[in-house]
């Protein structure tokens, strides 16, 4: 187990945090339920499962919200499923969105509760499709649910004097569904999981390297649109010694790589929007060293901060690659995969209003950015109601000055400890949202 804070000095953070009426009890159920999130957590991580074959998480999931009291729907846009807390008394309803997927990474972390799991990809890569891969949770999913549990059963123990109703989402296929298929927010949305009742807030936490229990947030832009595009550039096969006697797209493929990264240098108003970044991940290409491929095949990812930014890039790449390759008598066809990610906003008014008591959790004072350029699908839950996304550090203290896994790869770490605090957080704002709403 990676080291970290031991409990005492976790509560400590916690010290002349909450408000006299509230007083210690909040932090003193915090501190109750924390070893039992903490096991929750690892029990999560030992068994991940990919996006919408999340059964077995989600029946955990689900039988710990109705041991918890909970009204609880499961199956929502395959896998998901949702808890709903009524109070004692009238309010408005929340809703805290936590994620039940992992990656197709195999753990590289030594820890006892690393997973051993395997499973058939079924990801649009065609050089791993249908064979057998790792499975990790490697973006935090596994913390963001057990800290919406450990809040439900936090809140759950004063639901009589609770001024308003708590939604918990619990989303599959927050990565991406497998190819073909639909999932994620967007289906859990159209499945009808922002109605009965409708959540008049909804908040998200993102657990990051950085330092435990710190939080960044925005005022404004959270994250970036992302699409993944796969490009084919067709030539015609010849020997390598004669060139000429084909149409080599090898050189119509780099030209147009280097010609993509004038869009952000050169065709971007930077004075007004961050630039876009168009990254090229993958190049698949030819059948022997001494032979010109018929066809190049590139595949990698965009990444823009607006709507009319992205419709740009899009249009922009798909023209010059043609182009390019028109130029050289080859041909090319750009492509952007289904299931890709819009830019996430924040309630600039909500941010403002709740700042104060995100401020008195955070071990930190609370960084505030212009957004990230990962990407989430919350933006579609913050399309439709007000939302306030947040990144939590959760680097454990012992390798905090010390170069750490950063998420999505396989030796990302987690602070258990920090936990406490994003519940905290969740808690806290949860109830400062419905007493000011009531």
């Amino acid at each position: 187990m990676w080291p970290s804070h031991g409990l005492g000095a976790a509560l400590l953070l916690f010290s002349g945090i909450v408000h006299a009426g509230e007083g210690g009890s909040l932090e003193a159920r915090i501190a109750k339920v924390l070893p039992e999130v903490i096991e929750l957590r690892h029990v999560i991580h030992h068994y991940p499962e990919l996006g919408n074959r999340e059964h077995q998480t989600a029946a955990r999931i689900a039988q710990r919200l109705r041991e918890l009291g909970l009204e609880v729907q499961t199956g929502i846009a395959h896998t998901g499923v949702v808890g709903l807390l009524r109070g004692g008394k009238p309010g408005p309803v929340v809703a805290i969105r936590a994620e039940l997927d992992a990656l197709p990474l195999t753990e590289q972390t030594g820890l006892p509760y690393a997973s051993t799991v395997r499973a058939l990809d079924q990801s649009a890569d065609l050089r791993t499709r249908g064979k057998e891969i790792g499975v990790m949770h490697a973006c935090g999913h596994d913390a963001h649910m057990a800290m919406a549990l450990g809040v439900a059963e936090v809140l759950a123990a004063q639901r009589g004097e609770l001024p308003g109703t708590l939604k918990l989402i619990f989303q599959p296929a927050e990565e991406g569904p497998p190819l073909g298929e639909s999932g994620g927010a967007k289906l859990m949305i159209e499945q009808g999981v922002l109605e009965n009742p409708t959540p008049a807030v909804i908040f998200g936490i993102h657990v990051t390297a950085g330092t435990s229990g710190a939080f960044t947030l925005s005022r404004t832009r959270t994250t970036a649109a992302a699409d993944t595009f796969v490009a084919r550039f067709k030539g015609r096969q010849t020997h390598a010694a004669f060139p000429w006697t084909g149409i080599d797209p090898v050189p119509v493929a780099a030209q147009t790589i280097l010609a993509w990264q004038t869009i952000p240098s050169r065709q971007s108003n930077l004075s007004v929007l961050p630039a876009p970044v168009i990254s090229v991940g993958r190049i698949e290409a030819g059948d022997r060293h001494n032979i010109i491929p018929a066809e190049v095949r590139l595949e990698g990812s965009i990444r823009t901060v607006s709507d009319e930014q992205r419709e740009d890039v899009l249009q922009g790449m798909r023209r010059m690659a043609q182009k390019i390759a028109e130029a050289s008598g080859a041909s090319a066809e750009v492509d952007y995969l289904p299931g890709n990610y819009r830019t996430g906003y924040n309630d600039t008014a909500l941010v403002d209003a709740l700042l104060p008591v995100l401020a008195q959790v955070s071990t930190t004072p609370v960084k505030i950015d212009a957004g990230t350029y990962g990407a989430d699908d919350f933006a579609e839950y913050a399309r439709q109601i007000p939302g306030v996304f947040m990144r939590m550090g959760v680097t454990p203290p012992a390798l905090a000055d010390k170069s750490v896994w950063p998420t999505h790869s396989p030796g990302f770490p987690i602070d258990d400890q920090a936990m406490a605090v994003g519940m905290l957080a969740l808690s806290k704002l949860t109830l400062r949202f419905m007493q000011d709403h009531q």
